[in-house]
């Protein structure tokens, strides 16, 4: 998925910073983008019931983040370019 969004990036000329983040207690995220000076997080899961949250210590040092789980079913917009002059990806 990364790569994907890597290439999704790229072909919209967003020079987005990606991150992996994680605390000493092992908490973590899977990515986080940096566009423009704001901050996106993501977590990846595989499992359709699967559960996740921003790490406690994430939201208190970034409290306005926004966070998404992105999953098999809700992947395609995730890694879909849209341009302009392309709405339609």
């Amino acid at each position: 998925m990364i790569s994907e969004r890597l290439k999704q990036n790229a072909y919209l000329r967003n020079y987005a910073q990606l991150y992996f983040w994680r605390t000493h207690s092992q908490s973590e995220i899977d990515l986080l983008e940096i566009l423009d000076g704001k901050i996106s997080s993501f977590e990846f899961k595989y499992g359709k019931k699967t559960s996740a949250r921003q790490p406690l210590s994430f939201q208190e040092a970034y409290p306005q983040t926004p966070f998404s789980i992105i999953t098999p079913e809700n992947f395609w917009p995730f890694v879909k370019a849209e341009t302009a002059d392309n709405p339609s990806g």
